[in-house]
């Protein structure tokens, strides 16, 4: 029975890239299962490393202090 919380992707790799992430989880103890894991753990943190250089980027133009500023208005925001 399907979790269905879950998602099935077919996925393609290169044979190198393959052997490697094995040998990988293998060397730490997890197992052939654990590549779905390791894949979404991956893309997780290639969407929050794209989504932090976006807004990095975004804010550029402005002092320290300014997003300081921003940062504590916006979370006084969210307080109240």
């Amino acid at each position: 029975m399907a979790d269905p919380e879950t998602t099935r992707w077919t996925v393609t790799v290169s044979k190198q890239t393959d052997l490697a992430l094995r040998a990988f989880l293998g060397n730490r103890g997890m197992r052939k299962g654990d590549i779905s894991k390791f894949i979404e753990e991956a893309v997780r943190w290639r969407m929050l490393n794209a989504t932090r250089a976006q807004v990095q980027e975004a804010f550029a133009d402005l002092s320290a202090e300014e997003v300081d500023d921003l940062v504590t208005e916006a979370v006084s925001a969210t307080r109240s």
